[in-house]
C-alpha cells in the first residue's frame, strides 16, 4: 500500500507553481512587460494646474517608430517593437524571453480642459514625455478683492 500525504514533499515549490499559474491565467505577471498594470509601454499619467503629463517607458525604440495622436480628448500611443531574440532554429535555444515584442497601442482619456494645440512630445533615454497644456480658462487664477 502506498501512502500519500495531503501535502506534497515541497509545499513551497507547489505554492510557487500555483502562484505562477494564477498570474498567467489573469495576465497579472509582475514582469518587465508591465502586464500587471496594463501592458506595454508602461505609463505614468499625472497633472499639474497648467498641464497633463504623460510618461511612456519605451526603451530601445526609435522615436520615429512611435505614433502619437490626440483626438477628441483621447491620447493614443502606438508602435511596434521588433523582436531582439534570434529566430527559433536548431542552433539557438531561448530559455527565457520576457521582453515584449510586437505591435502595441495605449489609449488615455484626458480631461475636457486640455488644449489640443499645445502638445509637446520629447524622447530621452527610453522615456517618452508628452506634456499637454490646459486651456487658459481652466487654470486657477487669483482674484483680487476690490
Amino acid at each position: 500500500m502506498i501512502y500519500r500525504t495531503l501535502f506534497p514533499r515541497d509545499i513551497f515549490s507547489e505554492l510557487d507553481r500555483l502562484q505562477r499559474d494564477m498570474q498567467q491565467a489573469f495576465e497579472f505577471s509582475p514582469s518587465i512587460r508591465g502586464l500587471a498594470r496594463g501592458g506595454f509601454p508602461g505609463l505614468n499619467v499625472g497633472q499639474t494646474a497648467k498641464s497633463v503629463e504623460v510618461y511612456a517607458f519605451v526603451p530601445g525604440l526609435d522615436p520615429a517608430d512611435i505614433d502619437i495622436q490626440l483626438e477628441k480628448g483621447v491620447l493614443t500611443i502606438a508602435g511596434e517593437r521588433q523582436a531582439s531574440m534570434p529566430a527559433k532554429n536548431d542552433e539557438a535555444t531561448v530559455h527565457i524571453d520576457e521582453r515584449f515584442s510586437g505591435r502595441f497601442r495605449r489609449v488615455v482619456a484626458l480631461p475636457d480642459d486640455i488644449n489640443p494645440d499645445a502638445v509637446d512630445a520629447r524622447y530621452r533615454d527610453g522615456v517618452l514625455h508628452i506634456s499637454i497644456q490646459r486651456r487658459e480658462a481652466a487654470q486657477p487664477r487669483r482674484i483680487t478683492i476690490q
